[in-house]
């Protein structure tokens, strides 16, 4: 009983079960770690964040009823300091940045292997950060003053929302499915378009949905 209590435990957030049954497979054959619990949208995740009381989140950042970023900003309001791990198949580079802004402590794709995971959760689980040395890199960049005022900066530009909605435009979806998707008014997606066809300096609709469909391939 002793060796289960000193388990650190574990909350899955993903929508595919397949994903999560694997990562609870995976976790499970570690002798310090537990699955406490798991949820497939944002709602139960916070539900299950004041039940469960876990030490870690292992978070998608793409959920049916809300962006994984938005819920890291609402897990942090409920618990303040809660350990959060994103694990996603979008591209770390785009996300990374977001997520930690977010309060979230770390980020790994979903291709990376077992071991690089269980390494993340670890890590931390101990109180630091953990991204790759890519995105490290590109941080101390961007403190430094040395990041180059090009390319991906233009979407940097964009919060977090207008990156969600400039996404779904790239996808080839309209207005008022957005809305939908993002249980958001008719009128504030029309709000977040206008700004980000602002902030990339775009003058009309079908100059930012080309820019976007060509973004959203390149990803």
């Amino acid at each position: 009983m002793t060796a289960e209590k000193n388990k650190k435990r574990i909350l899955i957030v993903d929508d595919h079960p397949m994903m999560r049954q694997g990562l609870a497979q995976l976790i499970g054959e570690e002798a310090d770690l537990t699955i406490c619990g798991e949820a497939e949208k944002a709602s139960q995740a916070l539900e299950a964040i004041g039940k469960l009381n876990p030490d870690l989140v292992l978070a998608d950042i793409s959920l049916p009823d809300k962006s994984g970023i938005e819920l890291i900003k609402d897990m942090q309001a409920i618990q303040p300091g809660l350990a959060v791990l994103v694990i996603s198949m979008h591209d770390e580079s785009l996300y990374a940045e977001r997520v930690l802004r977010a309060g979230a402590r770390g980020y790994i794709m979903k291709q990376e292997g077992g071991k690089k995971l269980m390494a993340a959760i670890r890590q931390v689980l101990g109180g630091q950060i953990y991204v790759s040395e890519k995105i490290s890199a590109k941080i101390l960049e961007g403190f430094s003053g040395r990041r180059p005022s090009t390319g991906s900066s233009l979407i940097d530009r964009l919060s977090d929302r207008e990156l969600e909605v400039f996404q779904l435009i790239g996808e080839g979806i309209g207005t008022r499915e957005i809305a939908a998707q993002l249980h958001l008014s008719v009128k504030t997606v029309e709000v977040h378009r206008a700004h980000i066809k602002e902030k990339l300096s775009l003058k009309t609709a079908p100059e930012l949905v080309r820019f976007a469909v060509r973004w959203a391939e390149a990803q």
